[in-house]
């Protein structure tokens, strides 16, 4: 990567790239962008952040690409009528995606942990990062979700960490196939179940992923990687599992509380046992807490570094995050927005008393339609005649997409299944709403992905309990 190259993001401020953005001016690099949430003034104080740092923003109409050595950043979804890519072509800059960008940089590294898989990687990739810095590693670590641990004043959005150049960890995605370009030294593969593209398709990147990689850390309880693992015996496989008595690393003596859950640790190959306490509630937890331990484990960080590590662990933001509790009623805001993570909240949350208010905002037209049937089903599953479930139109920032499933589609066929479902109005409305009908003891849960707003939503709501107390 040459130091000359200006590089400009196209939608500085999304999940995927902003990370990125952070790691490349922390190094040095010249880093500018335009975002199309800051035309529509949302999410003010990230793009504040940004300046703050040096890095120069732009309204998303060209006016940002204007010499020849920038490179522009942009997702491969990002259509050539934007003017961004109109601007980049005619002065014939170089163009990348931001996985391209992002595997650039984690391929070059002499050790390196990708994680992958449905559900669980940012919290996944956040407990080993911390890990690993807490035993004096310094890793250089990219996430897909801002990590509480490493937030301070300076750093109110810590998505990224620069560290050491030798030893990269960072969170790969398979939605758009771009785990295909990692070459990781550890693989780390959380789950495999439906979400963005098929089953066949999800075989064959994660399956690749675990070829392409030195070791593999996988979970021994997910069906779909047992059998990759069986189709491929050749390769180097650590396991994890906390209900496969085969796996190398395991867990029992779960006890869950409400905000955390104490876990026991086996490691089978040497024997050696170690007790956790995780300030994070859920067996999901419990899951990828294993699958951080055993990364760790291979990295040569002990058991009893990494539980003491994670007894620390703040979490990861929009993920199960407790926002406040006011007039008896707890305000939760939660990242889940496929079937796996849905399920993984509600249970979690089922363990323990109280109503659920759930506002679950789908993350895309084109995935509720892939998930339509499996959203039904583990809202069918998963919530009590009590509870209450109420759905906006998915998110829409503009351009061309296929709207045949709508969320009035899927409230429909949930009241066909005795499910409390409403589609829910504005999101002044919503809050009203939600705010009236909580009574002490509820819970409101806000899900959903690809908005930063629903975090700004929650804190409305609170506040309007507290003004109801």
């Amino acid at each position: 990567m040459s130091v000359n190259n200006h590089y400009f993001f196209c939608g500085i401020g999304g999940s995927g790239m902003l990370p990125l953005a952070l790691l490349l001016r922390s190094q040095g690099r010249t880093v500018a962008g335009s975002d199309r949430a800051l035309d529509q003034g949302r999410t003010s104080d990230k793009f504040e952040f940004l300046e703050s740092l040096g890095i120069e923003l732009f309204p998303q109409d060209g006016s940002g690409l204007t010499h020849e050595n920038q490179v522009l950043v942009a997702s491969a979804a990002v259509e050539d009528h934007v003017p961004d890519v109109q601007a980049a072509n005619k002065l014939g800059l170089s163009r990348m995606t931001r996985a391209e960008l992002l595997a650039q940089l984690f391929n070059a590294a002499k050790e390196s942990v990708a994680i992958g898989g449905t559900s669980g990687k940012s919290t996944t990739t956040g407990m080993i990062g911390w890990i690993l810095h807490e035993a004096g590693l310094a890793p250089t670590i990219v996430n897909g979700a801002v990590m509480k641990n490493f937030v301070d004043e300076a750093s109110p959005f810590s998505s990224s960490v620069s560290g050491s150049a030798d030893l990269f960890v960072s969170e790969v995605d398979e939605s758009d196939g771009s785990i295909a370009l990692f070459e990781p030294s550890i693989a780390v593969l959380n789950n495999i179940a439906l979400d963005h593209k098929s089953m066949e398709e999800l075989r064959k990147l994660f399956g690749d992923f675990m070829r392409v990689s030195q070791v593999s850390v996988v979970n021994a309880d997910n069906d779909e990687v047992r059998a990759l693992c069986a189709d491929n015996q050749g390769l180097d496989f650590v396991t994890f599992g906390l209900e496969n008595d085969q796996a190398h690393v395991s867990a029992d003596q779960i006890v869950p509380r409400r905000d955390g859950i104490a876990f026991q640790v086996l490691d089978r190959r040497s024997g050696q046992s170690v007790s956790v306490d995780l300030p994070m509630p859920g067996r999901h937890n419990v899951a990828n807490a294993l699958a951080a331990m055993t990364a760790a484990l291979v990295c040569g960080v002990p058991l009893e570094a990494s539980s003491s590590a994670l007894e620390g662990f703040q979490g990861i933001r929009r993920r199960m995050e407790f926002v406040g509790t006011a007039s008896g009623v707890t305000v939760i805001d939660d990242f889940a927005h496929n079937p796996d993570k849905i399920a993984a909240t509600l249970r979690t949350l089922r363990a323990f008393p109280g109503r659920l208010l759930v506002y679950f905002q789908p993350h895309g037209y084109g995935p509720l339609r892939l998930l339509k049937d499996d959203l039904v089903e583990c809202f069918s599953a998963g919530m009590n005649s009590d509870d209450l479930l109420f759905m906006p139109e998915p998110v829409y920032y503009g351009g061309t997409v296929e709207r045949t499933v709508t969320s009035a589609d899927v409230v429909a066929l949930l009241i066909a299944n005795n499910v409390s479902a409403e589609v829910a109005g504005s999101r002044e409305d919503s809050a009203v709403l939600l705010a009236e009908r909580a009574e002490p003891g509820d819970r409101i849960v806000i899900m959903g992905a690809r908005d930063d707003t629903l975090s700004e939503f929650a804190e409305d709501i609170l506040a309007r309990l507290e003004q109801k107390g």
